[in-house]
Parts: structure tokens; C-alpha cells; sequence
């Protein structure tokens, strides 16, 4: 019996920490952020298979994608993702499809 109790508390916090996780996690949901970040994701490969990207580009174009995803972290860590920071989020973005369209379109070949 006394075992029975052990396990149901264990199995209480257990699931008391993964709720207050997920409830965290869900404050700082940023689904259009990641939906940006996969379609420019996609377009960076779509260059590189295309031609329209070279290497060094395309290695660049990544390292920019990097930089905001390093942003949304930090912004994230402390559990709360405040419209400032979503601004500058956007922005990033923005200037992130910017540089894509850019090096897309600037008729140089690999």
C-alpha cells in the first residue's frame, strides 16, 4: 500500500512538471515565426538546387537564419515573449527576405 502512494505521487509531480513545461511552452508559442523560418528555410534550398545561390551564399544566408533563431531563444528564456520582442522578431524576418530575395536575384551563377 505504502508503495501504491509513492508511485501515485511520483506520477502527480511527474505530471505537475510536465503540465507547468507545457503551459510555459505555450506563452511563448511562436508558430508564424517558425513558419517563416521553415518557408525561408526552403526558399535558401530551393536557390541552392536552382543555381541561383552559390555556396557561400547560401552558407551566409544560413548563418542569418541562425542569428534569429539564436534572437527567438533569448527571447523566449525567460518564459515570456513581449510584443517589443516580437517586433524585433518580425524585423529580423523581414530583413532575413530581404538578403534571400536579394542574393536570389543578383544573376550570379555557382
Amino acid at each position: 500500500m505504502k508503495v501504491l502512494r509513492v508511485l501515485f505521487a511520483v506520477a502527480a509531480i511527474t505530471a505537475l512538471t510536465a503540465m507547468t513545461a507545457m503551459s510555459a511552452e505555450a506563452r511563448c508559442a511562436t508558430p508564424r515565426v517558425d513558419r517563416r523560418e521553415l518557408r525561408q528555410h526552403a526558399r535558401i534550398q530551393q536557390g541552392v538546387r536552382s543555381g541561383e545561390l552559390t555556396r557561400g551564399e547560401a552558407w551566409r544566408l544560413r548563418a542569418g537564419q541562425g542569428h534569429v533563431r539564436r534572437m527567438e531563444q533569448r527571447a523566449k528564456s525567460d518564459g515570456r515573449l513581449t510584443p517589443r520582442e516580437r517586433m524585433r522578431l518580425d524585423r529580423a524576418q523581414d530583413r532575413q527576405s530581404r538578403r534571400i530575395f536579394r542574393l536570389k536575384h543578383n544573376h550570379r551563377e555557382i
